[in-house]
């Protein structure tokens, strides 16, 4: 799959499912080949390791993403000066230069980008690019939980009560191991495990995991392996392609 490439993906359930009901069905062996040499039906592939990244607890960098609000001033001629919104597309439109990617860029990277298109237009540009107002900021809650899905940070919360939004542990989960995954730079994905019940205890040895935006929180049955048809099960979720990178291959 591409990274980031202004495409427009909102979450769209229909074509979540009819994508993987044909990945699923394209895995499938067909009759003539489902019982292997011996008569007995072959075990299937395990799913591959994804190579993390180690985890690391400082604050990333801001990206922005549809819904955010910006301002992008230019002093030089401040009548072009816009507070504008990141759109769906993870656009902004501006007087003069027009449509603009603005998701999955930071401010600055943003602003460079401004200098370089009213360049075209003005002479010796600046801007100044500043963060008004954040969009909803989204987890992913999955795995043995009451109601797994995408939930909306209600400002900073840590990895329990992400799970308690989520209608709460199952009496199936392995709370011990819960796994965090984190989009670190360039995409790269970040995992940590995490022992939820004796968070829910309030044992002092277990402190609380901050979520940042697109975090994934996953309550596993019995194994950790199980993260990854999570991760790849959410890649229609993102209404662009803010992608999770694996190597050569990304999730989006």
């Amino acid at each position: 799959m591409a990274n980031l490439n202004g495409d427009s993906r909102a979450m769209n359930p229909t074509r979540r499912f009819l994508l993987l009901s044909l990945a699923a069905a394209s895995a499938l062996p067909s009759a003539a080949h489902a019982l292997g040499p011996s008569g007995h039906r072959p075990r299937p592939a395990p799913f591959p390791d994804i190579p993390y990244a180690s985890w690391d607890d400082g604050e990333p960098g801001y990206l922005l993403y549809p819904g955010d609000e910006i301002e992008v001033a230019t002093p030089t001629a401040p009548e072009l000066t816009r507070v504008v919104k990141v759109g769906p597309d993870g656009r902004v439109v501006l007087p003069l230069v027009g449509q603009v990617m603005a998701a999955d860029r930071s401010l600055s990277e943003l602003q460079l980008q401004l200098v370089d298109a009213y360049a075209t237009q003005l002479v010796r540009p600046v801007v100044e690019v500043s963060l008004k107002t954040a969009g909803p900021l989204k987890v992913f809650v999955g795995g043995e939980v009451g109601n797994p899905g995408v939930y909306d940070m209600p400002g900073d919360i840590d990895a329990l009560q992400a799970v308690i939004m989520a209608g709460g542990a199952k009496a199936s989960a392995r709370t011990g191991k819960v796994v965090i995954i984190r989009r670190g730079p360039g995409g790269r994905p970040l995992s940590r495990a995490f022992n939820l019940g004796k968070a829910a205890k309030g044992s002092p040895a277990v402190a609380p995991v901050p979520l940042r935006r697109f975090d994934i929180v996953y309550v596993p049955r019995s194994t950790i392996a199980e993260v990854g048809v999570f991760v790849q099960s959410i890649r229609d979720a993102l209404p662009i392609s803010f992608s999770y990178n694996f190597g050569n291959a990304y999730v989006n």
